[in-house]
């Protein structure tokens, strides 16, 4: 049994033990909350049960008759109304009563091939009822054609609308739609290689890319597609592991869900293909990371493995926003110990889930904290501190290896506070700066103004007031501060406070700082009628060797 199965194995007997004692509701089903849940615990709970394999740790005939219950109640509430313009979808949020809940357009675009994964798999071990349900629910699906939409924005919906297009169009023999789905899996694979991912780190979505485009990989017959299928998943996790450290996902990000920050908790997916960190209790997107799989080409194992030496990605992204299209440039500085770096430009994203710049280290268990970032709150903030997302337009930023500057020039009519994230650990608080060891990685964090700490569930809130705010974050590694002689934070302390930046909060707000490990000076400026100008060692930042190519 290879590695990969083995890691997949453990993520299919924890999700199926979960599922095993959760107590049904009422309805028959685990949740109310979303209906995905339902069938992935059941997916888990039925393979479990049924897999020669390994010991489930319940009585199989128990555990299958449990996931078929669910199973059937999910498949039950699909719209099977051809009338009806929502035809073959099902309902999302199922409270309180899941009869009563309105059909979604959502469930279906990913769960709806992973049935077709499922059923192909698994239907020698299913009873007659729940077969013949598979069948007629796969037949609503294919014939309510919600996958049948052009490309336009090229992300993860049309993603999995394409790859429905392949799976759909094989099963029921419609060579029109076959042809349709490779036809926009040929330019999808065109544009993101000539343009970037325009949803760059776009964290629980990237999956389904990865889902969507797996599950048609493994059930395609025509092999010159399965060849592109092949190297378009290739091209993902090459994007994947250039952007990875040990389950973390570094860089910038534009979309995230509370689960992403301030700790990387969707990491399933990543544990089955890298396997290099423990895998955590909380599972938070169980999806098909233990029922699918493709392996990533060794070229970017070898990325994702081997950070003994610091790296540099340097990334540029074509991306449509509000009918213009930009140039965005994301950059990230990778080492064995923690990760930095960031988007250089602000752009407007959905529902404003992005993190404009963060330091990352590992995957840390318990629910702990690994991830360091400031922002300026903007719309959808959660003022209770329990979700730091949701940032405002308010900052300008310099990114140079292990160093991340920012400015937070606050006009009037915004909130006069800096949010900042720091990660569970040992701190020592200065006046004007804050000194960490976390892990096997040092911070020096370096304040403007006064500041206050709000203690949070495995990490910390740092709240800087002022309408001129700015912040300067140093990493280093262990083993990098023991040569330079630094063995604990109090001497961390004593050699970082002497290398203190200067800041400047005058008509012309600035920050200049010279980095202990890279020896470079750093300048960032906010001029009133110039705007914001970063300045490495006196020179502009070139964005001249920025590729649009995952490498």
């Amino acid at each position: 049994m290879s590695q990969y199965q083995q890691r997949m194995n453990e993520i299919v007997r924890k999700v199926a033990a979960k599922a095993r004692h959760q107590p049904l509701l009422t309805s028959g089903l685990w949740f109310h909350g979303d209906i995905r849940d339902n069938y992935y615990y059941a997916s888990y709970l039925f393979v479990a049960a049924v897999s020669p394999e390994e010991e489930p740790g319940f009585d199989r005939s128990e555990g299958k008759q449990l996931a078929e219950k669910v199973l059937h109640r999910v498949l039950e509430l699909q719209q099977n109304d051809p009338d009806s313009p929502m035809y073959g979808h099902w309902p999302l949020n199922l409270h309180p009563v899941p009869e009563q809940a309105g059909p979604h357009e959502l469930p279906v675009e990913l769960m709806g091939s992973l049935m077709v994964y499922f059923y192909h798999n698994y239907a020698r071990h299913m009873s007659s009822k729940l077969a013949e349900s598979f069948e007629a629910a796969l037949r609503n699906v294919y014939e309510s054609n919600f996958y049948r939409k052009p490309l336009e924005h090229y992300g993860h919906h049309e993603a999995k609308f394409t790859a429905a297009k392949l799976i759909f169009g094989q099963r029921y023999n419609d060579q029109a739609l076959i042809e349709d789905g490779r036809n926009c899996l040929q330019r999808t694979f065109e544009l993101i290689q000539r343009k970037g991912m325009a949803e760059y780190g776009s964290l629980p979505w990237f999956w389904h890319w990865i889902q969507a485009f797996t599950c048609a990989f493994e059930l395609a017959e025509h092999e010159e597609i399965k060849a592109e299928l092949a190297e378009m998943l290739d091209h993902l996790w090459t994007l994947r592991a250039s952007l990875y450290l040990k389950g973390a996902w570094v860089g910038a990000h534009s979309r995230g869900w509370p689960h992403d920050a301030p700790r990387d908790a969707n990491v399933l997916h990543d544990y089955v293909q890298f396997g290099n960190f423990t895998l955590p209790e909380e599972m938070p997107r169980t999806e098909y990371a233990g029922l699918l799989f493709r392996a990533a080409p060794e070229s970017a194992l070898h990325i994702a493995l081997d950070r003994k030496q610091p790296s540099e990605v340097c990334r540029s992204i074509l991306k449509t926003v509000e009918g213009q299209r930009r140039v965005l440039h994301s950059y990230a500085y990778i080492t064995e110990q923690f990760a930095a770096g960031g988007l250089w430009e602000r752009v407007k994203e959905f529902d404003n889930e992005q993190l404009r710049w963060l330091f990352s280290l590992p995957v840390r268990l318990g629910g702990l904290g690994n991830q360091l970032y400031f922002f300026h709150p903007g719309e959808g903030y959660d003022e209770s501190g329990r979700d730091p997302r949701h940032q405002s337009e308010w900052t300008e930023v310099l990114y140079h290896q292990n160093v991340v500057m920012a400015l937070y020039p606050l006009p009037e009519s915004v909130r006069g506070e800096v949010i900042g994230v720091i990660p569970e650990g040992e701190w020592l608080q200065e006046p004007d700066a804050l000194y960490g060891q976390v892990e096997d990685t040092y911070f020096a964090v370096y304040l403007s103004g006064p500041y206050e700490i709000r203690r949070q569930d495995g990490y910390q809130l740092v709240v800087c007031r002022g309408r001129r705010s700015g912040i300067v974050v140093e990493a280093v590694g262990a083993a990098a501060a023991n040569e330079r002689g630094i063995f604990d934070l109090g001497k961390l302390s004593s050699v970082m406070s002497q290398i203190q930046p200067r800041f400047k909060m005058d008509r012309e707000f600035q920050v200049e700082y010279t980095g202990m490990i890279c020896g470079k000076g750093l300048s960032l400026y906010i001029k009133e009628e110039a705007g914001s100008e970063a300045l490495i060692d006196g020179r502009p930042v070139c964005y001249d060797h920025y590729q649009y190519r995952a490498l």
